[in-house]
């Protein structure tokens, strides 16, 4: 099997791994190690060691001793919202930014005073930056041209990378023919076609629509796979970067909150902050007896809580797919774990449908005086028949584990 081969044989069992489904472990595994194998002699693992970064005037670090480890062949996305210094971080270390400590590394080389064309890194931004009176060829050859590369090689390379994002057959076309979704495939085909030991992804899908966003992330996570090129790609979609990622890294103030992969940053969040960040989360009362214990009381319900918990009276952040209703029977009384609730609204979503609800006033006396609002999220065939808007229901938690906050 050629290295091309083991490849595309990692590219195609990439979803069969995150479904767990039955493939030849040993032939993937030989595939995966090669690609791996490929990016370190490449040299394309990067290292953030406590970097900091001040803009002029600013009286806060944008980048504060931050750090960051990425394995070759890699992917690693940096999420956050607005300020968080997700952009930032992915321009110091592309070297478009000076910073005031710290360094940077890639594969164990240090670039932090390296110029910004020394560094074998390749960018895509969210804004294309396609030269429009270039066809998608000469657009891709560009990079090729300025290093020196001759017309026919160069030619022949980015044929390749546009037949690998899939635009062969638009090589001739000016970029300003194009959609927005096969712009930025020549954008991500022209970084790709110098080789890079690292490829920066800034916000690439952005200024696009939501069927076209989902198409070519999904593309990308593809490409990278079948490149094994060391990749940092930023975003502040929560779901394109639960997605495409091998790890993510969750910022808030100039620093990395938690470094972990999806299933884990979701399940086994590290932090109150990254609780209630990624996706949704009901803050609910309840209450950890003490140091060493390893579940909360919510609801008359045993939750189990991850490391990092508070102890005492929390909050417990417990997601809306983890939470059951049932119809009330009006009888007042509630048989087993819950409390009484009335739905305040109803969301169709497809295949899940999420039940918003306000729970009943002294039921729960730590929020007397304000309203307890709970969502619950269920697949569409789970919804309790007749469930309406103003039904009465008893809601309650699963005992999924979950982060315990300490109370507000």
């Amino acid at each position: 099997m050629s290295l091309a081969d083991q490849k595309a044989t990692v590219a195609k069992t990439a979803e069969s791994f995150r479904n767990e489904s039955s493939v030849d472990g040993s032939v993937v595994t030989e595939a995966a190690k090669a690609v791996l194998k490929e990016s370190q002699e490449r040299g394309g693992g990067v290292q953030m060691q406590n970097v900091v970064k001040i803009y002029p005037g600013a009286t806060n670090r944008a980048l504060d001793d931050f750090n960051l480890d990425i394995k070759p062949g890699e992917m690693v996305v940096l999420l956050g919202g607005s300020g968080c210094g997700k952009s930032t971080a992915l321009r110091s270390l592309a070297g478009l930014e000076d910073i005031q400590g710290g360094r940077i590394l890639v594969g164990g080389q240090d670039v932090t005073g390296v110029p910004v064309n020394k560094r074998d890194m390749a960018m895509v931004f969210q804004a294309y930056s396609l030269f429009p009176h270039m066809t998608a060829l000469q657009n891709v050859e560009f990079g090729l041209e300025i290093r020196g590369m001759g017309k026919d090689e160069r030619r022949k390379l980015a044929m390749e990378k546009l037949d690998l994002v899939g635009l062969a057959d638009q090589a001739k076309k000016y970029t300003q023919q194009m959609s927005g979704g096969q712009q930025q495939r020549v954008a991500l085909a022209r970084a790709l076609a110098v080789n890079p030991r690292v490829l920066l992804l800034d916000e690439p899908l952005s200024a696009l629509d939501a069927k076209v966003r989902v198409q070519l992330r999904d593309e990308i996570r593809r490409i990278q796979l079948e490149a094994g090129t060391t990749t940092v790609f930023v975003t502040h979609d929560q779901e394109e970067a639960l997605a495409v990622a091998d790890r993510i890294g969750v910022m808030n103030h100039g620093r990395i909150e938690q470094i972990a992969a999806p299933q884990d940053l979701y399940q086994r969040p590290a932090t109150e902050y990254v609780a209630s960040f990624i996706g949704l989360a009901n803050r609910l009362p309840g209450r950890v007896a003490g140091p060493g214990v390893h579940e909360a009381m919510v609801f008359g319900q045993r939750v189990p809580v991850v490391d990092g918990s508070a102890t005492g009276e929390v909050d417990v952040l417990a997601r809306p797919e983890n939470m059951t209703i049932r119809v009330n029977d009006q009888s007042g009384v509630v048989a087993g774990p819950g409390v009484q609730a009335r739905v305040s609204a109803i969301h169709f979503l497809g295949s899940l449908v999420r039940i918003d609800t306000v729970v009943s006033p002294g039921e729960l006396t730590r929020h007397s005086g304000t309203q307890l609002e709970v969502t619950v999220q269920l697949p569409v065939q789970e919804v309790p028949a007749g469930l309406t808007i103003g039904s009465s229901v008893i809601v309650s938690p699963r005992p999924v584990p979950a982060f315990a906050a300490a109370a507000r």
